[in-house]
């Protein structure tokens, strides 16, 4: 039985040391599991028809059958992240409604982002409770720190705040110290629940405890509203 919490992966790339690395930062995230690893599209096409797969790191560029090409032959296709050297096929590859785009040689904080951008779509989610599906209460994301991935439940965030090349993610129950910029964490939290309040924090709507056009106070802790940062806030806050 699969894990619903698991995301099933599959490497298209003709490139065996390509898919060397993208197995290497499958293997390093706990909600990945590789499915399988083909060098071109036709032999993806054939394992398709044979097991499901959740998410596809596709090469763009490869000989018989380019990525964009074998992206348009399947009829519903899994979540797609493009892997490839060549910037000119980013724009074809967004109107295909892929999750993400990394360009070749792709950094682990890079493929990180896009992991975790994955995994906000409800694809990968149970539909068997959409009430509790809305509350969130299962989602999470991943950090690297320690040398290890560290799982952290999106409820649990009450704050982020960055210094220079590193963040620091305050949760209920401890701190988490990473280097990361704080616009690609921005980009892997859902807009709806996290809000940039400055440009060194990031805050999370529910733990907000009063506000005023200058402040956010979060468990004692007062977090500034940037200049730029404030019409926004306030909108969002009402």
């Amino acid at each position: 039985m699969h894990d619903i919490n698991t995301i099933r992966c599959l490497i298209v790339d003709d490139e065996p040391l390509a898919r060397q690395i993208i197995r290497r930062y499958i293997e390093q995230v706990p909600i990945l599991q590789l499915s399988g690893e083909c060098g071109n599209a036709l032999q993806a096409f054939a394992l398709l028809q044979q097991q499901e797969v959740d998410l596809i790191f596709l090469d763009i560029r490869m000989p018989q059958l380019n990525g964009n090409d074998f992206l348009k032959t399947l009829k519903n296709p899994p979540k797609v992240i493009f892997t490839t050297a060549y910037s000119e096929y980013a724009l074809e590859g967004y109107e295909l409604d892929v999750v993400d785009y990394l360009m070749k040689p792709i950094p682990f904080d890079r493929f990180l982002k896009a992991v975790n951008k994955a995994y906000q779509h409800s694809t990968f989610k149970s539909d068997a409770n959409p009430a509790q599906d809305d509350r969130k209460t299962d989602s999470f994301v991943y950090f690297r720190a320690d040398r290890k991935m560290i799982k952290v439940m999106l409820n649990d965030i009450l704050y982020i705040e960055s210094m220079k090349d590193y963040i620091k993610v305050i949760t209920a129950t401890g701190t988490i110290i990473t280097k990361q910029s704080i616009s690609s964490v921005e980009a892997m939290l859902p807009e709806k629940d996290f809000i940039r309040s400055h440009r060194s924090y990031i805050v999370s709507s529910r733990h907000i405890k009063s506000f005023t056009s200058e402040l956010i106070e979060i468990h004692d802790t007062e977090i500034p509203i940037g200049k730029l940062f404030r019409n926004e806030v306030l909108k969002v806050l009402g």
